[in-house]
């Protein structure tokens, strides 16, 4: 991974503001001389909003990681069979030289290795700098976002936990720091010690985080206590560990509606969820990317949501977009009514193609990047204590009418909606597909139930047991490092 690496110290990643030279290493520019970036208090700082940057770049998070996880699924139409764009990944037949599957990975060990320069950095003296307070706090911050790097490669590059309970192989377990080539062998752990590694960096992040940030914006745009714990009840949902689930989930959700955070920051759901894409930083915004206008500070050409998803953003006009929505897809649902204020996301065009439209910024598109929020929460919540009870769990049924009546208020289930455990649990998902629709958890949601992929156009069902129901390893690892097996 020595060449992705290498860029660390140029790359122009300097936190949530825009670019700043005096932050770079000025010798040489092919490595990272972290012990010049962490030479200071206010370095420190900078080098710890910078991970921030790393995650939210156009090629990871903040772009191409949320589209894959839409694009993979049934619910959208390529328009542009543009390979650049994904119509590779859409199409299910993705290899290992694909740009998706290459860059994906760059960018996202880019992020961890910086995260990983970053620890190591405190540990050999940056923590001495800024108190031992501070420096548990920014740890917990860089070990948050390596964990959540490495998850999100496990949802593509590895097979899912529920396959073999973890013990197929993962991914290369990075934890210190690359600055020097000769550092790339390294075999794949299997994906159960990844997910071990990435819950033991959620542990300690949910340890040493602060409850909440002033101003309350910031609590939206930076890791704090509450975070943690909504990552951990993602996580542990994907290895179908529903006992913890709910007890990560219960410590920032009360028993009874209205569901809220008795503690820390006092998430809840927006009472219209169109605010929640207007406004960025309400209370049910848990954790998103932010992207500006100056300072090159967003997701960058053809990497963001709006490009890919929106009939107006992308290119300004019919014909030019990316991915509209698949007409026998979610949006074809008739649990879904048209009175749903959710489908006010749903706009036509004169060429009758409809399109997904929570993200309206216009070019450089700079809405805020949604990586999770209170509503997921009570899904999966919902969804654990269903699976756990193996019955129509009163509390679940609560919990699916919170994030259904704030949208439909003609609609409120009760126990005897569901016939058993099976149908709640389906009314659940269907559920998540309606909520998160364009937010990248549908290819999460299939691979975490090993699920077949639904055909789509021209594309056909792809099974759990067939080629290309995970990614293949970047041809760029494959080369770089003699110990890493292909898919």
């Amino acid at each position: 991974m020595k060449k992705h690496f290498i860029y660390a110290s140029i790359l122009c990643l300097t936190g949530l503001g825009a670019c700043n030279r005096d932050y770079l290493s000025p010798t040489p520019e092919t490595s990272v001389a972290i012990d010049e970036s962490l030479s200071t208090p206010s370095r420190v700082n900078t080098q710890l909003l910078s991970l921030y940057a790393a995650l939210k770049a156009g090629n990871f998070y903040g772009g191409r990681y949320v589209i894959y996880g839409d694009i993979r699924g049934e619910d959208f139409i390529n328009e542009t069979s543009n390979l650049i764009t994904g119509s590779d990944v859409w199409a299910l037949n993705a290899t290992n030289s694909t740009t998706a599957i290459t860059n994906l990975w760059s960018y996202a060990y880019l992020t961890i290795n910086r995260c990983n320069l970053f620890i190591d950095g405190m540990n050999a003296g940056g923590s001495a700098l800024v108190g031992a307070e501070t420096a548990a706090q920014y740890l917990a911050e860089a070990k948050l976002i390596r964990a959540l790097s490495y998850y999100s490669l496990l949802q593509f590059y590895a097979r899912p936990y529920a396959d073999n309970k973890g013990n197929n192989p993962g991914l290369p377990l990075r934890l210190t720091g690359i600055s020097t080539s000769g550092s790339s062998a390294l075999a794949r752990s299997s994906v159960a010690e990844v997910y071990t590694q990435v819950l033991a960096d959620l542990n300690e992040a949910e340890a040493n985080l602060p409850a909440s940030y002033s101003p309350a914006a910031t609590n939206t745009t930076r890791a704090h206590k509450n975070t943690a714990i909504a990552l951990k009840t993602r996580v542990y949902l994907s290895m179908q560990d529903y006992a913890k689930v709910v007890t990560e989930a219960n410590k920032i959700v009360t028993s009874a509606a209205p569901f809220t955070s008795p503690t820390g920051v006092a998430h809840a759901l927006q009472s219209n969820i169109t605010t929640v894409f207007t406004n960025y930083t309400t209370t049910e915004s848990i954790f998103s990317l932010p992207m500006t206008v100056t300072g090159g500070d967003n997701p960058g050409t053809q990497n963001q949501l709006g490009y890919y998803f929106s009939p107006t953003a992308a290119n300004g006009g019919v014909g030019n977009q990316e991915y509209s929505l698949n007409p026998n897809g979610i949006i074809a649902n008739t649990n879904w009514k048209a009175s749903d204020t959710r489908r006010s996301f749903v706009a036509t065009t004169s060429n009758g193609k409809r399109w997904l439209t929570k993200y309206k910024a216009p070019s450089p598109y700079t809405d805020y990047v949604p990586v999770i929020r209170y509503a997921e929460v009570l899904l999966n919540l919902a969804e654990a204590r269903t699976r756990t009870t193996n019955s129509v769990d009163p509390q679940a049924v609560a919990l699916l009418n919170a994030v259904r009546n704030r949208s439909d208020a003609t609609t409120t289930f009760t126990t005897a909606s569901f016939a058993s455990a099976t149908e709640l649990i389906d009314a659940i998902l269907l559920e998540r597909r309606i909520e998160f629709l364009g937010e990248g958890l549908r290819n999460n949601d299939l691979m975490r139930l090993l699920q077949t992929i639904p055909a789509k156009g021209t594309v056909p069902a792809k099974s759990s047991s067939e080629n290309g129901y995970i990614w293949p390893i970047s041809s760029s690892e494959l080369a770089l490092n003699p110990l890493a097996k292909d898919n």
